[in-house]
């Protein structure tokens, strides 16, 4: 038994699309197959095109969240509906194709818990996004406490133990690619090339690719703290050699010019070091203040498909 989880966020104009490659799909590796669609608080009527596709498709299953909560955390109740063997994440804009899940199962045959697909190549995306995402994965990478493996988002399968483990982790600031990557099971990467989207337009702009990558650096890593110390002691240390510079250059008569600018270059200088710090520290609190809470990852305003489980 296989189960695909699909986030939907505002994605009319390609989900029939979707489903239908998706189905074919599966229906191909030959074992029993369920697809969750987990609609995000879609307001262009993403949710009554999903209810027509599950009355025509009883291998469908609907969860609609009360309202956006975000895609990590669509991902997150997907996986929580879950009842296959086996869990693939994919997106609904077919970016990521259904066919590599063949691949995916594959390998999950041959042993592995979770099974990664790494991007070749990526049609369809500007130089700009193509750019900062090769940056930020690296940078991701040499931060993270944990081995992180680069291009590769959350289109990937895990096994049921891996599925269970990652629910487990109630955190809200969700980075799933990372968190699966913390479980430390045995994982394997499968190559694939990307393609344009079919319809829509991407869900993630610049705001929401740096609340992201903030996400993701703020999860799995305290180095932004360190930095920010090193940088406070260089800057001191700096400050500290220009004071001697100037005492010295007072008492050997040294012309000093009068004025104000190298001053304002210190102080404005030592202002953004410590707003810097002030803004780690403040970005690492506002996250234990979400913890502490204790509210619910997501709330669901209905099932749709579900044995038993229809609200």
């Amino acid at each position: 038994m296989h189960t695909v989880v699909v986030p939907v966020y505002n994605e009319v104009e390609g989900i029939d699309a979707f489903h239908a490659r998706c189905s074919d799909a599966m229906a191909a590796i030959g074992d029993p197959f369920e697809i969750v669609y987990v609609d995000d608080g879609s307001k262009d009527g993403s949710w009554l095109k999903l209810q027509r596709i599950a009355e025509a498709d009883d291998r469908v299953r609907l969860v609609r969240f009360s309202r956006n909560f975000g895609h990590q955390l669509a991902i997150t109740a997907g996986i929580e509906h879950a009842a296959g063997d086996t869990v693939t994440v994919i997106d609904a804009d077919l970016q990521d194709p259904p066919e590599v899940i063949a691949e995916f199962v594959a390998r999950w045959r041959e042993g592995a818990d979770v099974v990664y697909g790494v991007r070749s190549v990526r049609h369809g995306e500007s130089w700009f996004k193509l750019a900062s995402a090769k940056v930020f994965y690296r940078v991701m990478r040499s931060l993270s406490d944990v081995e992180m493996p680069v291009d590769a988002g959350d289109f990937r399968l895990l096994s049921r133990r891996a599925a269970e483990a990652l629910t487990s982790m109630p955190e809200h600031h969700r980075y799933v690619r990372g968190m699966v990557a913390w479980l430390g099971f045995d994982a394997v990467e499968v190559e694939y090339v990307r393609d344009a989207r079919v319809a829509g337009v991407t869900k993630y702009p610049l705001a929401k690719m740096m609340r992201f990558a903030t996400d993701g650096i703020m999860a799995f890593s305290v180095r932004p703290l360190r930095l920010a110390t090193w940088l406070g002691l260089v800057v001191s240390a700096a400050a500290f050699v220009t004071a001697i510079v100037l005492v010295i250059m007072r008492l050997t008569g040294a012309a000093v010019v009068q004025g104000w600018t190298s001053l304002s270059v210190l102080v404005l200088l030592l202002s953004g070091v410590q707003l810097m710090t002030i803004g780690a520290l403040g970005e690492y609190i506002g996250r234990i203040y979400t913890e502490v809470r204790h509210r619910p990852l997501y709330l669901v305003r209905e099932l749709k498909g579900f044995p038993r489980r229809e609200a």
